[in-house]
């Protein structure tokens, strides 16, 4: 059950790792200090359950149908050799992730803020209920449980690393070059990921 862990980790990681509304505003509540864990909690909460809804539903459906296996295999492919494509394009040209210094104080506005950058960007439902959730239909059982924790637990690592580490990993994220090497890592990773479906396809 090891591989389809991993592949789950390395798949959530790859999407979730990028600069964007969500992750600024957790770095800037880590900066603060403020409602760190509970904030943490709902980003990587709110994403386990897409995972898992997604794993349940769609995953369960595709599993059914070795014509669905062979399309969402080969349309994950394309998928992530996009994404691999827009990581390379952002290692050449590299942005930084910088944060506020003032935030939302109250508990109340910081996680109505949270859900709103976790629930109304589309690309939430996009990687984690259709690409994910799609692509845990090429496993059965226990493996496809085992590829749905390791997804989830990406977002637990990530979002818990970067609210709790925002005070020693913002210089490093407000450098250009970090971006490159990660973004670099992630296409690498994308297009690796994007070669195995492929070759799945050509050979299942």
């Amino acid at each position: 059950m090891l591989a389809p862990a991993i592949a789950g980790l390395l798949l959530g990681g790859s999407l979730i790792v990028a600069i964007g509304a969500q992750n600024a505003f957790i770095l800037r509540q880590g900066l603060l200090r403020q409602h760190v864990f509970i904030l943490c909690l709902i980003c990587a909460l709110s994403d386990a359950v897409l995972i898992g809804l997604g794993v349940a539903g769609l995953g369960a459906i595709i599993s059914g149908s070795e014509r669905l296996i062979s399309v969402v295999t080969l349309g994950g492919a394309v998928f992530l050799a996009c994404y691999a494509v827009l990581a390379l394009r952002r290692a050449i040209a590299p942005s930084v992730l910088t944060a506020a210094k003032t935030g939302p104080s109250s508990l109340r506005s910081a996680v109505l803020t949270c859900l709103a950058f976790t629930f109304l960007n589309p690309h939430v439902y996009l990687d984690t209920v259709l690409l994910v959730g799609g692509l845990s239909g090429r496993y059965e059982g226990t493996a496809r449980l085992a590829f749905a924790i390791g997804a989830m637990s990406a977002s637990f690592l990530w979002f818990f690393g970067l609210g709790y580490g925002a005070r020693v990993l913002e210089p490093l994220f407000a450098r250009p070059s970090a971006w490159r090497v990660l973004d670099g890592l992630i296409a690498l990773v994308m297009a690796a990921l994007s070669i195995s479906l492929v070759h799945r396809f050509l050979t299942g």
